[in-house]
């Protein structure tokens, strides 16, 4: 059985009932009704970077259910694990012009990691690249293709995978490649902590990724903000040995007690439970999947518990009082869980089943992603002085900060960029009307 260290030490200590002359300042008191749980790093608590109690053991229970040699906790999401993992590759790189391979369909936390730790990115984009910004499906081929390209080799490459739209890369097939070239692959998993335990273990560590970031808060039973960076078994790179200096680069030195008991509790679910959930999610979830097929309404997501529709737009289903995970005039995602009850799939069945008239395939307009030359690397146009302008006086600019809401945190330009008339088109396609660009 799966033991909860952190959890059973914080409800002993919020039983002890003493006078708390220590953060946080609600001193326990329940103004929300969680207060009393909300500690900080006391004696006995551990600490989260240098965790040798508690939390150490309850990150190695986590490790052994996803099948890692080191697992640890993030309380800052994907985004801190993305950071660290990229710091963690970059320690070990050579430091004449470091740089990324990566798929252009990465989070803008990607692009500030870029600009913090100041390495430069090579982009890998896909051969259809006509739908969306929010998908990028990249091969094996495709990777090998364009590092036998380069002068000089990656310190790592970098995929996103699933991407927005539930799009799966085939993370084995690329794991290979990289191996072949002495290349770690890193994984932006955060869509899919859930699949180390579907039947078939879908999960970028059990397929030969190096290492890779879960957001645990997307689709397991995590409070936002929980998340595990994961090192694999092979430790090929001894990114086990120093990850958690690296997490420590890019958390906060407080970070919250209340996640970190809603990531040890997640062990027990995962330990007694989830394999099951998720079998009979994913059952609910190809229940839906047929009534779409009925109407001729096409699922363009592989991955098990997403769905995402071209057709039609989300206030149809906001009218059956659901509300998705991200709309954008194309593309309609829903992010399943076994924690959604009999009723929320009634409902979506429902609004599937009133479908009359619909479009099966994207709007004719490209959405995809926009080539451009670089006016300044991204670490200098990030930390440049900048100004905000309206979209259509920003051709010829330089992009700043990306400009990007989240969901889908996929910047359509890349700090550094030159905007091009191209970029303004999917800026407005995207409803962003201002842009930040270099002074």
């Amino acid at each position: 059985m799966i033991s909860t260290p952190i959890v059973d030490f914080v409800k002993n200590y919020a039983k002890e009932n003493k006078a708390r002359f220590h953060m946080p300042g609600h001193k326990g008191v329940p103004i929300l009704g969680f207060e009393s749980l909300d500690i900080t790093e006391i004696q006995g608590a551990d600490e989260l970077y240098y965790a040798d109690g508690i939390i150490l053991q309850s990150e190695q229970n986590a490790a052994s259910l996803f099948g890692t040699s080191r697992t640890v906790y993030s309380a800052g999401g994907s985004t801190q694990s993305i950071q660290a993992m990229l710091f963690a590759a970059y320690q070990r790189a050579e430091k004449n012009n470091p740089f990324v391979l990566a798929g252009r369909n990465a989070h803008k936390a990607f692009i500030y990691a870029a600009a913090k730790i100041g390495f430069d990115v090579e982009w890998l984009y896909p051969e259809n690249n006509n739908n969306s910004i929010c998908s990028c499906h990249l091969s094996a081929k495709d990777v090998e293709e364009k590092l036998n390209l380069l002068s000089h080799k990656p310190f790592a490459v970098y995929i996103t995978s699933p991407d927005y739209l539930g799009g799966m890369a085939d993370i084995k097939s690329i794991s290979e490649v990289c191996r072949k070239y002495n290349i770690p692959l890193l994984v932006d998993n955060a869509h899919g902590a859930y699949l180390a335990f579907c039947k078939e273990n879908l999960h970028p560590i059990a397929l030969g990724a190096d290492m890779c970031c879960d957001s645990a808060h997307k689709t397991l039973p995590v409070l936002t903000g929980g998340g595990y960076l994961h090192c694999a078994k092979s430790n090929l790179y001894g990114f086990a040995d120093n990850i958690k200096s690296a997490t420590a680069v890019f958390g906060s030195t407080s970070p919250s007690y209340l996640i970190l008991q809603s990531l040890d509790l997640c062990n027990k679910y995962i330990a007694e439970k989830i394999r099951e959930d998720i079998e009979v999610c994913t059952a609910k979830a190809d229940k839906i999947r047929r009534i779409m097929k009925d109407k001729g309404i096409e699922n363009v997501s592989a991955e098990p518990l997403k769905i995402t529709t071209v057709y039609p737009d989300a206030e149809h289903f906001r009218t059956f009082g659901i509300e998705p995970e991200y709309a954008d005039g194309e593309f309609t995602v829903f992010m399943l869980s076994p924690f959604n009850g009999e009723a929320d799939f009634e409902k979506l069945a429902a609004a599937f089943s009133a479908v009359v008239s619909h479009r099966s395939t994207p709007a004719a307009d490209s959405r995809g992603f926009v080539k451009s030359q670089v006016g300044l690397s991204i670490r200098e146009a990030v930390f440049a002085q900048s100004e905000t302008v309206k979209t259509e006086n920003a051709v010829g600019r330089i992009c700043a900060a990306p400009t990007v809401s989240c969901p889908p945190a996929i910047p359509i330009a890349v700090s550094g960029e030159i905007i091009t008339a191209e970029h303004i088109r999917l800026f407005k396609a995207y409803g962003i009307e201002k842009i930040a660009v270099i002074k």
